[in-house]
């Protein structure tokens, strides 16, 4: 059986592109991946996403978001994506240790990207209690309080400087004697009379799980190997994300830190192949956005689908 649409990945970005295919008779099929519902899961009280005047904690979200796509007609399937052929139509996907085979005549990429973490079983289990990866989701949680922010690069800074407009005191740790970002960036960082650094320094383990909740950290110099502890109120991951793109390299055109390149909407370089949410975008990140250009992508892939009078 080949379907109209198979939708990758089922985070806001797959669950809104399957609530607009489903409405527009597409009857998609959505490969949920081994984290069903994305990053969003591991995500407390979500405050930025519109139509939620309360609040509403991230799981709750993407599984009324995936009960929408399922009472629209979406049909899910549980497994990881094994392989992809983006060389022909239609676009085979296996899923599973069974191999399972799939056929599409359009596909939606949305599996995201993952951020870069410093695997630690504390961060693991202190992650939306104290630990985050985003200073736009979260700092609001910290207004008045003490954080620190993990990382030298352009979006460590950025994530510090904004968290500025919360917390009471920002500490960027860093494990080399100098930053990585841009110097327009390390000038307004260094102007910033809330925010102080610690150099030479790595992350040993996250304090606070037996409370429940970030109360510190363990830091190691990594020139003198002095260990210290130092109090805080939350610890925000900024080392990076890497897009979940492997599986399409060398099938489709992607940047040159593997984000999926888009254009014209959400088309990519191969036709009837279209890509949304954080695969796509390194920039904002937010669940809006991908929530955005999920809807950008099924109105892509049901115009695509016309145009070439394939539709089921």
């Amino acid at each position: 059986m080949v379907r109209n649409i198979i939708i990758i990945g089922s985070g806001p970005a797959g669950l809104t592109a399957a609530i607009y295919a489903s409405r527009a008779n597409l009857n998609p099929l959505v490969v949920e991946g081994s984290q069903p519902g994305g990053q969003l899961t591991i995500t407390t009280q979500v405050e930025n996403y519109p139509g939620f005047p309360d609040g509403i904690m991230g799981p709750q979200l993407m599984m009324d978001m995936k009960r929408q796509a399922e009472r629209l007609g979406t049909e899910f399937v549980n497994g990881d994506v094994i392989s992809v052929n983006l060389s022909k139509r239609p676009f085979v996907i296996l899923v599973g240790e069974e191999n399972n085979r799939y056929e599409a005549r359009a596909l939606i990429i949305a599996v995201g990207a993952s951020a870069r973490l410093l695997n630690l079983e504390s961060e693991r289990r202190l992650m939306g209690k104290g630990v985050s990866v985003c200073a736009t989701c979260d700092g609001f949680f910290f207004k008045g309080q003490e954080v620190m922010v993990i990382g030298g690069g352009d979006t460590a800074l950025e994530e510090a400087i904004l968290l500025t407009k919360f917390a009471r005191k920002v500490t960027v740790i860093h494990r080399r004697d100098r930053l990585r970002a841009t110097k327009a960036l390390q000038d307004k960082a260094f102007k910033n009379e809330k925010m102080d650094f610690i150099w030479n320094s790595v992350v040993e383990d996250i304090l606070g799980v037996e409370e429940d909740k970030v109360t510190g950290i363990r830091l190691r110099n990594v020139e003198t190997l002095e260990i210290t502890e130092k109090g805080c109120d939350g610890v925000f991951i900024a080392i990076g994300h890497t897009p979940n793109t492997r599986l399409f390299n060398g099938q489709i055109e992607l940047d040159d830190k593997g984000y999926i390149i888009t254009r014209d909407g959400m088309k990519t370089s191969v036709p009837g192949v279209f890509a949304a949410g954080d695969v796509q975008d390194h920039v904002y990140r937010q669940a809006v956005t991908a929530a955005g250009t999920g809807c950008m992508a099924a109105i892509d892939a049901e115009r695509f689908i016309e145009s070439e009078s394939i539709y089921l």
